[in-house]
C-alpha cells in the first residue's frame, strides 16, 4: 500500500474509492474521476501508481478488514467518502451447469460469487455509514448477464452471480434510501483484461471477439472502458439526484433484440 498527498480541505473535492482500480473499466473510472476533480482510493490486488489524487491500496475484496481498510484510507487520506464503485470482478470462463463435476462447479460458484457478490456486499457494508453522513452515492458494475441469459459467453456461474448483483442493488437502493443513492452500469460487450476464476484471460482473442459483439448488438459498437467511465460520474453526481435503484445499460442495445 502507498499513501499519497494528504490535501488541505476535504470540502475542495470528492472522494472515492473504486474497487479494481487497476484494470479495465476500474482503471477508466479512476481516471476519468480524477480528471474531474476526485481523489480516489484505487483498491485492487494489483498496486498502481499512488499520488495527490489517486491512493493505491493492495487487498482483497473478498476480506472485511480489507473493505474498511480501503475505506478507512479514503477517509485517512482525504477527510471524506462521497464515492462508492464496486466493481472488481471475474468470469467464470463460460460453459454450461453440465461441462463440469458437481466439485468442479462448486468450486467455481464460491470463486466467482466471493468476488462478484461477497465482494460488493463487503464494500457497500464498509462504506456505508460514511456514504451516510456525506449524502453519497454507490455505483456498481454490472453485466448484460445480469439482464442476457444466452448469446454473450457468460456460463451459468457468472450470470447466476451478475443477477444476484442486480438483486443487490436494488435492495441497496431501498435500505440506504434517502441519503444514500445506489445505482449500476451494466455493460455488454466490452473487451477488456478480465479473467476468469482460473486466472486465465477471457477475451484472448480480442479482434474476433469485437466483430462477434458487433454482429450481435443492433447498434453494432464495441465500446471501450473510457467510454463508459462517464457513466459512473454521472450517476454519482448531482445530474441523477432522482435516480436509486437505477440500472444504466450501455451494452449497443441488447434488450431490443
Amino acid at each position: 500500500m502507498a499513501k499519497g498527498v494528504k490535501l488541505s480541505s476535504s470540502k475542495d473535492f470528492p472522494v472515492a474509492v473504486v474497487t479494481g482500480g487497476a484494470s479495465g473499466i476500474g482503471r477508466a473510472v479512476v481516471a476519468d474521476l480524477t480528471d474531474h476533480g476526485y481523489r480516489v482510493v484505487s483498491f485492487d490486488q494489483d498496486t498502481t501508481v499512488s499520488d495527490g489524487e489517486v491512493v493505491s491500496f493492495v487487498g482483497d475484496v473478498r476480506s472485511p478488514r480489507d473493505n474498511e481498510r480501503a475505506v478507512g484510507l479514503a477517509l485517512d487520506e482525504f477527510g471524506r467518502l462521497d464515492l462508492f464503485v464496486g466493481n472488481a470482478g471475474i468470469h467464470d470462463g463460460g460453459g454450461t451447469i453440465a461441462d463440469r463435476s458437481a466439485e468442479d462447479l462448486a468450486t467455481l460458484a464460491r470463486r466467482v460469487f466471493d468476488v462478484n457478490v461477497l465482494g460488493y456486499l463487503l464494500g457497500a457494508h464498509a462504506a456505508a455509514e460514511p456514504l451516510t453522513r456525506s449524502g453519497g452515492a454507490m455505483v456498481f458494475t454490472l453485466s448484460d448477464a445480469s439482464f442476457v441469459v444466452t448469446g454473450n459467453g457468460a456460463g451459468v456461474v457468472y450470470t447466476s452471480a451478475k443477477h444476484a448483483a442486480l438483486g443487490l442493488v436494488r435492495h441497496l437502493a431501498a435500505e440506504l434510501a434517502p441519503r444514500v443513492r445506489v445505482n449500476a452500469v451494466a455493460p455488454g460487450g466490452v473487451v477488456t483484461g478480465l479473467r476468469a476464476a482460473d486466472g486465465g484471460e477471457v477475451f484472448t482473442e480480442p479482434e474476433p471477439i469485437r466483430e462477434r459483439i458487433r454482429e450481435v448488438n443492433p447498434l453494432g459498437v464495441v465500446l471501450t472502458p473510457e467510454e463508459l467511465a462517464p457513466f459512473y460520474r454521472f450517476l454519482a453526481g448531482p445530474e441523477s439526484v432522482g435516480m436509486t435503484g437505477e440500472v444504466l445499460r450501455p451494452d449497443g442495445g441488447l434488450s431490443v433484440r
